[in-house]
């Protein structure tokens, strides 16, 4: 019987088994994919987050595969509005990495299966959860697995919150976007640029490979959408132009808010997305993961060596829903930053935007905003 299962194979589940492993924890993790996903989804690592993976020994890599963001421009109707640096950051990583999901999820699995060659199970579906009191008891398709402690890390749609009777309040937003990856067109490079525009805004995040992530707000989801109608939406509001035939990824979404109630019940413990689902607009909900495993770890280790923990996940629950109450405002406002706004009212926002942004103390705070500090 492990000493703790983590239902959840992605970035945060992976990170906490490591971190677990690390300290000499028996750890197990069902995973439902039978294998990773190709699809690049999250793609910024933020430095406190980058800070944190420091620990899990896999920074190096994470650096090798994804691409230092130094600082970005708003641009509206063919002009700068804005520059942000971050290069008066406090600490070391002074710059947002763009890393594809998909080679996170690599590193971040290749790096727990040095520790634990057998910790990663794949292909196990959760289909109920009983805290016995003493142990954890979790169902999956090929039988019962007993734990002293179970992490659910099982994302916003999360079996583990669900079957411990942890209420989650989902809270939709009437803003949604569609993205895709294309061959970087720009001369941009490394920077990230934000697109003010009357009919919404469009994001542009550079990927290794000379490839740019294209996000653009829409009035409704768009279902199915093609490479030509992200392009074209893209042309149209920011004068780009974008290679279609060369397309590696499309997506459409629509945005909610959904954070727990409680993180911590019984020998039951959320983290990441089963915690907090906020919006992916500003790419805070995976960092916000690492974060919470971050600090729940040690409380584990401490517990599973007779160590009371109690005032320690007391504190955990408070602060973590605190930190991902403060994400939900920060992704809020980026949202309505993005909004559709008439022209002389658009042009008003622009020139109190550049207006500020010009206060160092003004931009130095936007910076750590936008960058999670």
């Amino acid at each position: 019987m492990p000493e703790v299962l983590i239902v959840g194979g992605g970035p945060v589940g992976l990170f906490t088994a490591i971190l677990l492993a690390q300290a000499g924890v028996d750890v197990e993790v069902l995973e439902r994919r039978t294998e990773r996903s190709p699809h690049s989804r999250a793609i910024g690592i933020h430095p406190p987050a980058l800070a944190a993976l420091e620990q899990a020994g896999v920074v190096d890599q994470l650096l090798l595969a994804g691409v230092k963001i130094p600082g970005g421009v708003a641009r509206s109707l063919g002009r700068t509005v804005a520059e942000l640096s971050f290069e008066r950051l406090p600490g070391r990583h002074r710059y947002v990495l763009a890393t594809p999901q998909e080679q996170t999820e690599r590193i971040l699995s290749e790096r727990l299966a040095a520790l634990s060659p057998a910790a990663l199970r794949r292909g196990e579906t959760v289909t109920a959860v009983h805290d016995l009191g003493n142990e954890v008891l979790t169902v999956t398709g090929s039988g019962a697995h007993r734990s002293a402690l179970l992490i659910g890390a099982d994302g916003a749609r999360s079996t583990v919150r669900d079957a411990a009777g942890i209420r989650a309040v989902v809270h939709p937003y009437p803003d949604a976007y569609v993205m895709g990856d294309f061959p970087d067109t720009t001369t941009d490079g490394s920077t990230a640029a934000l697109y003010l525009e009357p009919d919404g805004i469009v994001e542009s995040f550079p990927l290794p490979g000379s490839i740019r992530r294209w996000v653009v707000r829409m009035p409704s989801l768009v279902p199915d959408p093609t490479a030509g109608t992200v392009a074209g939406l893209v042309t149209e509001r920011t004068g780009v132009s974008v290679d279609t035939l060369h397309n590696t990824m499309l997506s459409s979404f629509a945005v909610r808010r959904r954070i727990a109630d409680r993180f911590v019940q019984g020998r039951i413990v959320l983290v990441g997305d089963a915690a907090h689902e906020v919006s992916p607009i500003g790419g805070q909900g995976m960092n916000l993961g690492w974060l919470d495993a971050a600090r729940l770890v040690p409380l584990v280790v401490a517990s599973l060596a007779g160590t009371d923990v109690g005032l320690g996940l007391r504190r955990f629950n408070e602060e973590r829903r605190r930190a991902a109450l403060a994400a939900a405002r920060q992704a809020h406002i980026n949202m309505i930053l993005g909004r559709p706004l008439p022209g002389p009212v658009l042009a008003a926002r622009n020139r109190l935007m550049g207006g500020m942004a010009g206060v160092p103390k003004v931009h130095d705070a936007v910076a750590r905003t936008f960058t999670m500090h």
